[in-house]
């Protein structure tokens, strides 16, 4: 126990040595990062940023508002009355809010289509790096090996692409376990050790977890910030190429007034058949809706809290976070802290920018749906702080339909079971809740009523079969196994995603109310890995599912079994929620939604993938220093341009 002591003490030392070429830390470059005021007027470093794309804005717009005004009036006429009640009004305003954003989403998704079927062009820039960059990965009580191999990959690959003066990386700890805190010690050691020095690796450990991932980011900026022209942040999951690396450096150098570039991450990884639902979605779907997304923000963009690279004088100067007045859940620190960190700093002129086709960058997701829930609970309540936030003197309008979209995800949630649950009810108590039976009124109106909620599926249906299209115009339908393997899994993904989403919108509910009662997420470590679940774990997380869905069905049996035409999908999702989550918790083979990634991966993903497994080696049969003795080759050119 005492060594143990020791190395806990020596984890808190923070006192750089500059004299010492393998001390834990550098020498200290403070920068200031002064609280940004909410209610005060804005601080500009640059005028407002003309020739943004409002054209593209209002037509998104124009079609949202003319497809859900078309939307309401039929299912207003469908309801076959002389005059609305209570309960049709609340009826039809729910349905227009949860349709117009699924229109929205449908509209950026066709112009993300579009965007993929136009001729691409590369806009680097071919100037040498000058600039410094620190890699900051910020870890929480997360398993160093996987942690420290994907690191090691990816500091690899930037010494081998002659990069290793450009970038140094901080491993910014959090960790309070104190095992975990020795194991990374222990791996920042071997790490540096297996490096040999070629490129620069420095370890900190927090005395104190103030204010979570966003006061670690900010504790770097404030003692080290004024060493680095830019910084890209990850996640303990993340992993980028060298390549990708340097390019973001490359266009922060060549914008002067860019101030944060977001790379599109897609999901590596994933062993279950969850976590490959959406390593599937990410991979194919994902650079699409991210074509779209570019396509209307411009330079007004967001953040997505990892992978991006950030300019640190401007965020120093303009995105120190304030806390929120009250008490938690929505007061104290923001937790959600990217969308309020990107704002911030559009507010004060800098561009913010989505590079969707970048490539070489990578995450992983939750191994199952519990697991999901677990980090949505925390993201619920992040984004709903926003509601303290949108509001802010001078922000650029669209930051702030960034926060509102951010939020609205979550409130759609309730919605979506306020308005099953009306839906049902206007069917089995027709005389108490409606004027007349729905669809009884002409023989169309029936069918009008199917043709909306047609739309509606079209609309969520559509865009994955517009990104299969997309991606055989871009000649990579090769690279997820041909085209009858493409639309099998997506065929396979849709079908599971459709069953789980009542779910997951039952979920996010129970989230929604859990904070508005006041109940505090905490700041648990998330689960990476999974080897199934036992159907006793599955049904005590799913019980609240099982009891709503079994009682929306047993209602519309014994009221009027017609209603099951609407209610059963969901029903039998709410019902079958613990099934569902037990059996895609499980591993599946590489062929079933499989992805580029998973077919022909990246040299630096199997480098990653070698070290993890080499490390999880129990030490009387691993090899020595495996980094040292395992040899990836470097990708052909052909196989570059296919990666990137």
């Amino acid at each position: 126990m005492a060594s143990v002591s020791a190395a806990l003490r020596e984890a808190d030392v923070s006192a750089p040595d500059a004299r010492n070429p393998l001390s834990d830390l550098p020498a200290a470059a403070p920068l200031a990062m002064p609280v940004q005021a909410l209610d005060q007027p804005p601080v500009r470093d640059f005028g407002r940023t003309m020739g943004q794309p409002w054209a593209r804005r209002a037509a998104l717009i124009a079609f949202t508002v003319l497809t859900t005004v078309l939307a309401v009036v039929v299912l207003h006429d469908a309801f076959s009355a002389d005059f609305l009640t209570g309960a049709e009004v609340v009826h039809l305003v729910l349905f227009a809010s949860l349709f117009a954003w699924t229109a929205f989403a449908f509209a950026s998704a066709f112009a993300g289509f579009a965007v993929s079927l136009a001729p691409r062009r590369d806009e680097g820039t071919t100037q040498p790096l000058t600039a410094r960059t620190a890699i900051l990965a910020p870890v929480y009580n997360e398993a160093p090996g996987p942690v420290f191999a994907r690191l090691e990959a990816m500091m690899r690959d930037v010494e081998a692409e002659g990069l290793a003066d450009r970038f140094d990386l901080f491993i910014l700890s959090d960790t309070r376990a104190p095992m975990i805190a020795v194991a990374e010690q222990a791996a920042f050691r071997r790490l540096r050790e297996a490096l040999g020095g070629g490129v620069r690796v420095f370890y900190r450990r927090r005395a104190e977890n103030i204010d979570r991932k966003a006061g670690n980011i900010a504790d770097w900026v404030r003692t080290w910030g004024g060493a680095y022209e830019h910084m890209v942040v990850l996640d303990a999951d993340s992993l980028m190429t060298g390549a990708v690396l340097g390019r973001l450096s490359g266009l922060m150098q060549a914008d002067p007034r860019a101030g944060l570039i977001q790379t599109v991450p897609a999901v590596i990884g994933a062993s279950t058949l969850f976590a490959r639902l959406e390593q599937f979605a990410s991979r194919l779907y994902g650079p699409m809706f991210a074509r779209g997304m570019a396509w209307w923000c411009g330079t007004e963009g967001n953040y997505w809290g990892h992978n991006a690279i950030i300019r640190v004088r401007a965020f120093a100067e303009r995105a120190g976070l304030p806390h929120l007045k009250g008490r938690k859940p929505f007061g104290g620190h923001i937790l959600s802290h990217d969308f309020v960190e990107a704002a911030l700093m559009r507010r004060a002129g800098w561009r913010v920018r989505l590079e969707p086709d970048l490539g070489g960058s990578w995450e992983e997701g939750p191994p199952s749906l519990i697991d999901q829930i677990v980090r949505d609970r925390r993201w619920c309540q992040g984004n709903l702080q926003h509601l303290g936030v949108v509001t802010a003197r001078g922000l650029n309008p669209v930051s702030r339909f960034h926060l509102v979209r951010g939020f609205s995800t979550y409130l759609a949630a309730p919605m979506w079971i306020a308005l099953l649950a009306l839906s049902v009810g206007l069917m089995v108590f027709p005389d108490e809740l409606a004027g007349a039976r729905i669809g009884a009124g002409s023989p169309s109106a029936a069918g009008a009523l199917l043709g909306v909620m047609a739309v509606s599926a079209a609309f969520l249906i559509l865009p994955k079969f517009m990104a299969l299209v997309a991606a055989t115009a871009r000649g990579e339908l090769d690279r997820f196994g041909g085209a009858d393997a493409a639309v099998r899994n997506i065929l396979i993904e849709t079908a599971l995603s459709t069953l789980l989403a009542p779910a997951a919108q039952f979920a996010q509910t129970r989230a929604v109310v859990s904070v508005l009662s006041g109940r505090d997420s905490g700041w648990a470590p998330q689960r990476r890995d999974l080897d199934g679940l036992s159907w006793s774990e599955a049904f005590a997380a799913h019980r609240a599912e099982f009891a709503f869905g079994l009682g929306l069905a047993g209602l519309c049996l014994a009221l009027n079994p017609a209603a099951l035409l609407w209610a059963a999908p969901p029903a039998l999702g709410l019902a079958g929620a613990f099934w569902l989550s037990a059996v895609t918790a499980r591993a599946v083979g590489d062929d079933l939604l499989a992805t580029p990634e998973v077919l022909a991966p990246h040299p630096v993903i199997v480098q990653a993938q070698a070290l993890t497994q080499a490390l999880a080696e129990p030490a009387e049969t691993r090899t020595p220093a495996p980094s040292r003795f395992l040899t990836i080759p470097r990708p052909t050119p052909a196989l570059a341009v296919a990666a990137a």
